[in-house]
Parts: structure tokens; sequence; C-alpha cells
């Protein structure tokens, strides 16, 4: 049997016509499985707590999406997204429907209500669920880069889910063969914004493939592996680094450490986490992240810094940035 070698450029078309190229997120599932996920985690984690708390906010995010609309761009304002390659339901400027604050106020009202919880974390619930529309309009801005002003820390990761929920409602409603590529492969394809983390999916028809995963709508967008998301390295200059136990110790990796990696750049010396399905069929690019804090303090150790930060985690501004 003949065979070709077949070159760059013809891999590259190859794949694009073969491979999947989106993956939109199911409304169904998305939160409720991430809910899970994170008390999964939280069970052998020192960060158990948080983690407990997460789920809660996802199982808020799960119930809030159920009643949510979702509008989706007209059919003129997609067809000038693609034409400019531009994202259509962009973070900075696409409108946002005032249910999103209906669904802070139920995420706030959520954690509030949580049995055992913190005053000062029951105290934080209830401020977000009774936030001003104006203040939360503007709190959202800030979140996603429409203007300058300070970003309210402690309440920025239940902002974040509620708008999380905005943009998954209308994700969702969307046809993956409609979705477009943009000019910048590192943002999401729909609304622009960077990648929390990436994930190598193990079902079909995404078996074996790379997509990063949106940190706002969930949308997911394929990249070869073996490549920097951040500034496009490839080859040599890509590592991939994990938690193993000291070989002196008798210990063998746990579950988590084998499923969630880092791909670390000695070009832009950035990272960011990458999960596999195949270690852990229920692995949650923005759970797995957050779980798995102890690599990022490895990592800034060595010099690296995160390439994007993550939805729930914020930092003040006098901490520098997220």
């Amino acid at each position: 049997m003949n065979s070709r070698i077949l070159e760059p450029g013809q891999i590259q078309t190859l794949a694009q016509r073969s491979i999947p190229r989106i993956r939109l997120p199911d409304r169904a599932t998305l939160f409720a499985q991430r809910a899970a996920r994170f008390d999964a985690l939280a069970a052998a984690s020192s960060i158990g707590a948080y983690l407990h708390l997460q789920a809660a906010v996802a199982r808020a995010q799960h119930a809030a999406l159920a009643d949510f609309p979702g509008a989706l761009p007209t059919p003129a304002q997609r067809s000038a997204a693609q034409a400019h390659r531009m994202p259509p339901m962009p973070a900075a400027a696409w409108p946002r429907a005032p249910q999103w604050r209906d669904a802070l106020t139920a995420i706030g009202r959520a954690v509030a209500g949580l049995a055992d919880c913190p005053d000062p974390v029951a105290r934080l619930g209830e401020r977000v669920a009774a936030l001003p529309a104006d203040e939360a309009e503007a709190q959202a801005d800030r979140l996603l880069g429409v203007r300058d002003g300070a970003v309210d820390t402690a309440a920025a990761p239940l902002l974040m889910a509620a708008l999380q929920v905005h943009w998954v409602a209308a994700a969702s409603r969307l046809v993956a063969d409609e979705v477009r590529p943009l000019d910048v492969p590192g943002l999401c394809p729909l609304c622009g914004t960077p990648p929390v983390a990436s994930i190598v999916r193990a079902q079909a028809p995404y078996r074996g493939y790379r997509y990063l995963h949106c940190a706002l709508c969930a949308c997911e967008w394929h990249q070869v592996r073996v490549q920097c998301s951040q500034c496009g390295a490839s080859g040599k200059d890509v590592a991939y680094r994990s938690l193993v136990p000291d070989e002196d110790s008798g210990e063998s990796a746990g579950a988590l450490d084998q499923a969630v990696r880092a791909e670390t750049c000695e070009q832009c010396h950035s990272y960011r986490k990458i999960v596999y399905q195949e270690k852990d069929p229920d692995v949650d690019p923005v759970a797995d992240d957050l779980a798995s804090l102890a690599l990022d303090l490895l990592l800034a150790e060595h010099g690296y810094a995160r390439a994007s930060g993550h939805p729930m985690l914020w930092q003040a501004e006098t901490d520098g940035a997220r």
C-alpha cells in the first residue's frame, strides 16, 4: 500500500475539514455536572470548603439557566461578525438582558442560605442578592473590560457566575457549524473571552482532540496539541508539568494529578491548565483548574505566569492582575 507524507499546510487543511472545530455548551448538563465535579474534588482537597461553595454556586447557575431566555444575534449581526472575523456576541459590547441580574440575585441567595456557611460568606451572598441594578451593571462592565474602575473582588465570582448564565444561555442555542474562528485563535470565537483552560476530550466525535474552554460562555474551540494557546509557540518550547510526588516518597500520583497538567511555554513564560478525559471522564476545565491551585503555586515558583485568570478567583488591584 502506497503512502505519502503530508506537508504542514496539507495537514492543517485536512484537519479543518475533518475535526469538529466548535463544541457548544449543553445548558441541560453544563452546570449540573460542574457542581458534581466540585463536590467530588472537595472530598480530597485542602480547600474542600471553598470547592463545596463553588458547587453550590454551580447548582444555582443550573437552576437560573433553566428559565433564562438567551437572546441570539440577528442574521445581519452574525453575517457582519463573520465578514470581519469578529465574535458575534462580544463580552464587552453584547447587550445584557436584565434577567442576568435575576440570576445574580438567585445565586446570592443560594450562597447566603447554605447550611454551616461562614458568616462573612453568608453576608456576601446577602449583599450580592440585594445589589442595586446600577451597581451590578457597573461591576459587570468592569469585569468584562467595558469600563475602568475598581472591581469588587469579593463579589466578582458571584457576578461572573451570573454573567456565565447569560452567555451560556445564548451560546447553547447556536449551531456549531455556523460559528467561525477568529483571526486571534486564543480568544473565544463567540464572545472574545480568553480560555480558562483546555480539555482533551475522550468521546466521539471529539475523541483525542484538544479544545480551549471559554471562561464566560463555555464555548470550546479546537486547537492543535503541543502548541502554546497564548503565543502559538510549539515543539520543544512547550512542556507539560504536574504535581508528581517525590520519587523517593513511595507515593503514587493522585487521580487529579494524572488528569490535570499545566502546558508551559518557554517563549512567553506563561501556562494554562489542560485536563484529560481519558484519565478521568468527569474532569471539568473550570472545576479542575480551581481545585489544582497547588500547581499554580509550583509554577509561580518556577517563573511562569497564568496566561489568563480564573472566573471564580479574583485578586485585589493592589495585588496585580487577575
